[in-house]
């Protein structure tokens, strides 16, 4: 097994994650098969407790594990399934030691950080590493290992330690180390600094871990004279130097990586360059094609966002990427409205009008309305409004999680007149329950105590928009994170005033997808398909809302390329004959200032960028 850790120095938010991500994509482009890890110094077991403003948003994967978001831009960029183990932190890690002590494991012995807690580090790795996480039989060829944080931060210390110690156990030619740091440019003096870079790769030094690779984040392209200051101040040759400057959009990162041959530094240190007596080179084909079909998209897409984190954009990260995703298939360029939900309120028009005007503005500029999932009752009416003004203007919805049981609520209130509907998470006492607490859930243990992870949903026949843009599939498997379900009680009379619960888990008593079928396009699912969306496999969900919002939906339901499964790729086909993409050369697209950002989403007019 081979290693490659990423680190971050300077400052925090460098880009750690997608540069792992990007290494990783580089590595399975040479025909590597690649696992990743992300090592969350963190106290907390994992991020399930954590709100959105802290960490962002939670990241949940197949086995039901709650983990840092980055493990979502492992999956979207491999195209891989991780589990819990893949996300340590210092919750779990301790734990396992004091775990290991209570049963006397480590025979009255006086328990310490090194070894004990260092050794327990080492051997999380080695075990998780060899799982397979490709769907294929046999351990990965390499692991990509990102350490979360900043050199120099205090909990950081157990691990950079057993990282250290890890170089050793594994040996020569199986560990690589990749260092991300700022180049930043004052605006004073308009040069590129190095300084904070030599300080940082000079306190990894002092921590026992030598970089092999410096990974350079800047606004512009490094400069050669500053890239040989950096390599002799650094003691990094400048062929390992590698310059990740802001670009246009994400995907290309890994186009970066090869352009600057990153892959034949780290293959070199892993002594992996050859297959036989062939170099490996990668092959990025999908990559290029891709990142260049994104930077010349034009007719925009405008979705507007609700929710009540909307100040912090990785808060919905997941949701970004899927709505991206879908647009790129759909060939539009996104433009994401943030809507704060708190601000659509009729307590908002009184409190802050000009908010408050302003977040009805943008509602009703977008082509189609999305609300994500969430906790807790602040913005909840706001959302309800949304969902409201959704049904009765034909607008296109897609509701997530509590996006759906809003919708449900909206419906029986403003339908069925149960003026009193509400969900009991937000008035226990309501008189017209519609949402109702899971009866197997926990109100005294907060954490991993929801319903978690892949869930299969039974779909009720296939004349149902849901059904068919997974390409009437009878079940489908979507990853869920909730507490709270659609009151099975009072499906009926929701039914009877024209409500269509067109999918059900296995029981049939759990409500999993609703629709209106006289509307154009009115769907909620309790389950999040955001978590499994891929740059070449958009969720079909939010294929089908990108769709309507474009007027495109009638032609994706009627194509005969549609979306066969979750597992497949869309490919149009012509008299039965699979048409291949073109492959275009690959230009480099410098980023343009306050017009596009790295992530490839674009500011809207309340000035938040995303």
């Amino acid at each position: 097994m081979k290693y490659v850790v990423v680190s971050g120095g300077v400052v925090s938010g460098l880009g750690k994650g997608v540069t792992a991500s990007s290494i990783g994509a580089v590595l399975m482009g040479c025909g590597l098969r690649v696992t990743t890890i992300k090592i969350d110094p963190y106290l907390n077991t994992d991020a399930g407790t954590m709100s959105p403003f802290e960490h962002g948003e939670v990241f949940v994967l197949e086995d039901g594990g709650e983990a840092d978001l980055d493990l979502g831009n492992y999956e979207r960029f491999l195209d891989i399934k991780l589990t819990r183990d893949h996300n340590i932190t210092t919750g779990k890690v301790y734990q396992a030691v004091i775990d290991k002590e209570r049963r006397g494991d480590y025979l009255g012995k006086t328990v310490q950080v090194v070894p004990h807690i260092t050794d327990e580090i080492q051997d999380w790795i080695e075990r998780v590493a060899v799982k397979p996480v490709d769907g294929k039989e046999g351990p990965p060829d390499v692991c990509v290992i990102e350490l979360g944080g900043t050199i120099g931060d205090i909990e950081s210390m157990p691990f950079i330690e057993a990282l250290g110690q890890f170089s050793y156990r594994v040996g020569t030619g199986n560990f690589c180390l990749v260092h991300v740091s700022l180049v930043p440019v004052l605006n004073v003096v308009g040069e590129q600094k190095t300084k904070p870079t030599q300080h940082s790769v000079r306190g990894l030094r002092g921590l026992g871990l030598a970089p092999d690779i410096l990974a350079c984040r800047s606004t512009e392209p490094l400069e050669e004279h500053v890239a040989a200051k950096l390599s002799q101040f650094c003691h990094v040759p400048i062929s390992n130097i590698v310059n990740l400057h802001d670009v246009s959009n994400i995907w290309h990162i890994p186009l970066l990586l090869r352009d600057q041959k990153a892959h034949e530094a780290i293959l070199k240190v892993l002594d992996l360059q050859r297959i036989g007596k062939v170099p490996r080179e990668p092959k990025l084909a999908e990559w290029t094609e891709r990142a260049n079909k994104l930077d010349k998209l034009k007719t925009p897409v405008k979705i507007a966002m609700v929710g009540k984190y909307t100040s912090l954009s990785d808060s919905y990260l997941s949701v970004q990427k899927a709505l991206l995703h879908a647009s790129v298939a759909m060939e539009r360029k996104l433009v994401v409205e943030w809507v704060c939900s708190c601000d659509l309120e009729d307590s908002a028009a009184k409190e802050t009008p000009e908010a408050h005007q302003k977040a009805w503005k943008l509602l009703k500029g977008a082509g189609g309305v999305l609300v994500p999932g969430g906790f807790g009752d602040r913005g909840v009416q706001g959302k309800i409004l949304a969902a409201k003004y959704a049904r009765e203007n034909n607008v296109p919805y897609l509701g997530i999680c509590l996006g759906m049981q809003v919708a449900v609520i909206e419906f029986a209130r403003s339908v069925m007149k149960l003026s009193g509907a509400n969900s009991t998470e937000f008035d226990p006492a309501t008189p017209s329950p519609c949402v109702i607490f899971m009866p197997e859930g926990s109100k005294t243990q907060m954490g991993a105590t929801m319903r978690l992870g892949s869930r299969r949903t039974y779909f009720l026949g296939n004349n149902c928009k849901s059904s068919k843009l997974y390409g009437n599939a009878s079940s489908v498997d979507e990853r869920h994170r909730h507490r709270y379900e659609v009151n099975p009680e009072i499906v009926p009379e929701l039914e009877k005033a024209g409500l269509s619960f067109v999918g059900k888990d296995e029981s049939g008593r759990r409500m999993e997808i609703i629709e209106i079928p006289n509307h154009d396009f009115f769907i909620g699912a309790q389950f999040h398909p955001e978590f499994k969306s891929r740059p070449g496999k958009p969720s079909p969900l939010f294929l089908g809302l990108v769709a309507a919002a474009s007027g495109q939906l009638d032609l994706l339901l009627q194509r005969s390329c549609g979306i066969a499964s979750l597992n497949s790729t869309p490919r149009c086909t012509t008299n039965g004959t699979v048409v291949p993409p073109v492959k275009k050369p690959y230009t480099a697209v410098k980023k343009k200032p306050l017009k596009s950002l790295v992530n490839g989403y674009y500011a809207n007019s309340n000035g938040i960028q995303i």
